[in-house]
C-alpha cells in the first residue's frame, strides 16, 4: 500500500529520510474507498481492528467487514438526512462503531467531528452552534443522553441523533439501523464526491487559553500520517498497534486509523472507563501489542508495577508524546523492557512535527529532530532565526511547501487564523530550544515561559524536578509579578497521599528543585490545593491559575 503513496519507502539513515521522502497525493483521495475498501477487495480476511474491553468482551473485525459496515452506516446517515458537507458529532469513546461511523461520513463527504463524552450541555450547544452539527452519535450512557437532550433546545440546526445499541424515544438506534441497511454504497460522482480540498475533520480544541478553536483538515490529511505511524511509531506490517486515546481526541486519528492501516498494521483497542496499568498490562501482552505509543503519564505509571511479571517479547517500539519525558522514566522502563522510548511532538493542527526516528539514538526529554516535509525552525522574539542553544518558538515555514497533513486553518475564524499563521509562517506558540546535534527541547507555552532577573524559565523543566519527589502527585508551574525580578516562580501542588502542607515540606521540595535544576529557578512561592484546574481532555489551564493570583 505504502508504494502507492510514496516514491521511496525504506531509508538508511534520519538525513536520507528527510532529504528523499515525498509523498504523491492522487486526485481525489478518500481513504474510506482508496485504502480501506482497496485492502477489503484484495485481502477481505485481513485484520483490521482487535477490540477489546474492560469486562473481557472481544472482537475482531477484518477489512471485509469494515468495508460491509461503514457502507451500511454510510446508508444509513444518508437515509437520516445526511449528505456530502454534513458536520456530524461522534461521541464514542473507545466503542467500535466510531470506526464504521467515521468511514462512512468519510464515503459520503460529510464531515466528521470526534467528541469527549465528558462535554456538558453548554459544551455541546457551543459546538452544535459553531459547527452547524446535523447530527450526533453517541454512547449510551445517562450522563452523555442527558447533555445531549438538554441542548437540543438551542441547537437548531440538529436534525437527528442515535445511540449505541440502545432504544429510546426520538433517538435512531444505531446498531439496528444499520443492520437493516444495504451492505452496498456507491462511491458518489461529480458534485456529490469530496475532493482533496473538502473537508473532511473538525477538532474543537481544549481550549487552555479560550474557547475552543475548530481545527480544518481535509482529504488529504491521512496521507501525512504515514510518517507518523511508518517513521516514528515504527508500526510493523501485520503488526498490532496501540495507541492510549479516546476517539474524541486527535490522538485517536495519529493512532488508532489511518497511518496504521495504510502501513499494514492492524490496530488495537482497550476500551475502559478507568486507568488501571496492571490491566492494561496485561491486555498489552496477552493480545501481543507489537507497537505502542502514550503519554509519559502512563510510563510513570508502568514502572511502578513489578513488569517482571509481564511477557513483552512481542512488543517491539514504543512512543510517547505530550510533555516531556523525564529521564527517570525512560531509564527504568528500558531496563525492564529493553524498549527505547522514542519521543514525539505535534499538535492537533498537524501530524508528527518533530520526532525520535528510528535511525536516531533518543535524547530522554528531547522531542527529537524535524519530520520530512516539515520546514521547522525557532524564532526570537524580534522574529530572528534562533543560534543553538537559544530559546525560541517553534514555527513552521510554508513558503515552498504546506506539508501534507497540515490543517486548512481555523474554520470559520480567518482572523485567528491569520494570527497565528502570516507571511508563509505557522506560530506554534510552542517554546524550545535546539542543541548542537540538531535535537530539540520542549520548554513550554509562549505564553508560560517565565521571565524573573533576566533568566527566561520554562515550566516544564521545573514541573519535571518536581514530578521526581514523592511528595508531589501534581504540579503546575506559572509565573507571579514580582516588584524587583519582574516574575517569580510559583509551583501550584497536589500532593501525594501520606503528606500534608507544612513549611518544612515547602523548603524540602524547593531544595529538591535546586539539586535537580539550575537553583534560580526553584520556585519562591509554593501553593498546595487539592485539585488543579483543567480543560475537559486534561490539560493543566495554567491561565486560570494566573488570573486567580492577579485577581487576588
Amino acid at each position: 500500500m505504502l508504494e502507492k503513496y510514496l516514491s521511496k519507502v525504506n531509508f538508511d539513515s534520519y538525513e536520507d529520510f528527510v532529504e528523499n521522502f515525498k509523498l504523491n497525493v492522487p486526485e481525489n483521495f478518500n481513504f474510506a474507498y482508496d485504502v480501506v475498501d482497496e485492502i477489503a477487495s484484495k485481502t477481505p480476511d485481513r485484520v483490521a481492528i482487535v477490540w477489546c474491553d474492560e469486562n473481557g468482551n472481544e472482537a475482531t473485525f477484518t477489512f471485509g467487514q469494515l468495508k460491509e459496515y461503514s457502507d451500511r452506516t454510510a446508508n444509513f446517515f444518508k437515509r437520516a438526512g445526511i449528505k456530502k458537507g454534513d458536520p456530524v458529532m461522534l461521541i464514542l469513546k473507545r466503542r467500535y462503531e466510531f470506526w464504521f461511523a467515521i468511514l462512512a461520513l468519510h464515503k459520503i463527504g460529510a464531515v466528521c467531528i470526534p467528541a469527549t463524552h465528558l462535554l456538558t450541555s453548554k459544551d455541546i450547544i457551543y459546538r452544535n452552534n459553531a459547527a452547524d452539527i446535523k447530527m450526533i452519535v453517541c454512547v449510551a450512557e445517562d450522563e452523555v443522553i442527558k447533555h445531549v437532550e438538554a441542548s437540543l433546545e438551542k441547537s437548531p440546526s440538529l436534525i437527528a441523533k442515535a445511540l449505541i445499541c440502545k432504544d429510546k424515544e426520538g433517538w435512531y438506534n444505531f446498531n439496528k439501523e444499520i443492520e437493516s441497511e444495504s451492505p452496498n454504497f456507491e462511491r458518489p460522482t461529480g458534485e456529490d464526491a469530496s475532493t482533496n480540498d473538502s473537508t473532511m475533520l473538525l477538532y474543537f480544541t481544549s481550549g487552555t487559553t479560550g474557547m475552543p478553536k475548530m481545527v480544518s483538515h481535509d482529504f488529504t490529511y491521512p496521507l501525512g500520517h504515514i510518517v507518523t505511524a511508518k517513521y516514528w511509531q515504527n508500526v510493523i506490517d501485520g503488526g498490532l498497534h496501540l495507541t492510549v486515546a479516546d476517539t474524541g481526541w486527535a490522538k485517536a486519528v495519529w493512532g488508532k486509523i489511518y497511518g496504521q492501516w495504510l502501513a499494514g498494521s492492524a490496530v488495537f483497542v482497550y476500551d475502559y472507563d478507568k486507568f488501571v496499568p496492571k490491566e492494561l498490562l496485561e491486555v498489552i501482552c496477552k493480545h501481543g501489542v507489537t507497537t505502542f505509543c502514550a503519554p509519559p503519564t502512563i510510563y510513570r505509571f508502568f514502572i511502578k508495577e513489578d513488569l517482571s511479571k509481564y511477557d513483552f517479547s512481542k512488543l517491539k517500539y514504543c512512543t510517547v508524546a505530550g510533555e516531556p519525558l523525564n529521564p527517570e522514566v525512560y531509564n527504568q522502563f528500558y531496563k525492564a523492557t529493553g524498549v527505547k522510548l522514542m519521543e514525539g511532538y505535534g499538535q492537533t493542527e498537524l501530524t508528527v512535527t518533530l520526532g525520535t526516528f528510528p535511525w536516531m539514538e533518543p535524547k530522554p526529554g528531547s522531542m527529537g529532530k524535524p519530520s520530512a516535509g516539515y520546514a521547522i525552525d525557532l524564532l526570537d522574539e524580534n522574529g530572528n532565526s534562533c543560534d543553538v542553544g537559544e530559546e525560541g518558538q517553534i514555527v513552521i515555514r510554508t513558503d515552498k511547501l504546506k506539508p501534507i497533513g497540515m490543517f486548512d486553518g481555523y474554520h470559520r475564524d480567518p482572523e485567528l487564523t491569520k494570527k497565528v499563521w502570516h507571511d508563509d509562517i505557522y506560530y506554534t506558540g510552542d517554546m524550545a530550544w535546539r542543541d548542537e546535534d540538531g535535537y530539540y527541547w520542549f520548554v513550554g507555552r509562549a505564553d508560560d515561559v517565565i521571565k524573573s532577573s533576566g533568566y527566561r524559565i520554562g515550566p516544564f523543566e521545573v514541573e519535571s524536578a518536581l514530578l521526581e519527589h514523592p511528595a508531589v502527585l501534581e504540579c503546575a508551574i506559572t509565573a507571579v509579578p514580582d516588584p524587583i525580578r519582574g516574575q517569580v516562580v510559583k509551583a501550584t501542588v497536589v500532593l501525594s497521599k501520606n503528606y500534608s502542607p507544612c513549611d518544612d515540606l515547602v523548603k524540602e521540595l524547593q531544595d529538591h528543585v535546586k539539586k535537580v535544576t539550575a537553583p534560580y529557578k526553584y520556585p519562591r512561592i509554593i501553593e498546595f490545593v487539592n485539585e488543579l484546574p483543567k480543560t475537559i481532555s486534561g490539560k493543566i489551564r495554567r491561565v486560570e491559575i494566573r488570573d486567580k493570583d492577579r485577581s487576588e
